[in-house]
C-alpha cells in the first residue's frame, strides 16, 4: 500500500516537471500573482537552495540510501500511521528528484514565490518539507506521550 503511495506521489512529481519543461524555456518565468508568485524554470544541479552545485554523485547515494532505509523502516516498524505517511512523502520527494538527477544531470525547478525569498522549487521538494514536518510533529507527540 505505501508503495502505491509514494508511487503516485512520484508521478505527480514527475508529470508536473514536464508540463513545465514544455510549457515554459528555460530561464522563463510566468507571473501568476506579479510580484509574490511565479512558475520560473530553472534547472538546479545542486540541493536545496543551490547548495553544493554539481555533486550528482553524491545526491544519488543519498536519494537510494533514504529510499532504501525508508523502505525498510516502513515495513519493520511498528510506527504509527503518520510516521510511515511522511517517510513516504520523503522517499517520494528524494525518488522525484533522483529521477531528475539520473536522467538529466539537474533537477527541474518551478515553483518561484517572490515575496518569501529568492529561491524556485518543485513538487518532490514539498514532498521532503511536508514529509519532514509531520515526522518532527509525530517524534515530538510521542515523546511527549512517553513521558
Amino acid at each position: 500500500m505505501y508503495e502505491i503511495f509514494i508511487v503516485i506521489l512520484v508521478l505527480l512529481d514527475q508529470v508536473s516537471k514536464v508540463f513545465m519543461q514544455n510549457f515554459l524555456e528555460y530561464g522563463n518565468s510566468v507571473a501568476i500573482l506579479d510580484g509574490v508568485f511565479h512558475l520560473t524554470y530553472v534547472e538546479n544541479r545542486g540541493a536545496a537552495f543551490g547548495l553544493f552545485e554539481n555533486m550528482q554523485v553524491f545526491f544519488i547515494i543519498v536519494a537510494v540510501i533514504v529510499t532504501v532505509v525508508g523502505l525498510v523502516y516502513i515495513h519493520k516498524s511498528e510506527t504509527s500511521k503518520l510516521a510511515k505517511i511522511s517517510i513516504c512523502l520523503i522517499i517520494a520527494g528524494a525518488i522525484g528528484n533522483l529521477i531528475d538527477r539520473v536522467k538529466m544531470g539537474y533537477v527541474v525547478d518551478f515553483f518561484d514565490f517572490r515575496f518569501i525569498w529568492n529561491y524556485v522549487f518543485n513538487i518532490a521538494d514539498v514532498f521532503v518539507v511536508i514529509g519532514t514536518l509531520l515526522l518532527c510533529i509525530y517524534l515530538l507527540k510521542s515523546g511527549k506521550e512517553e513521558n
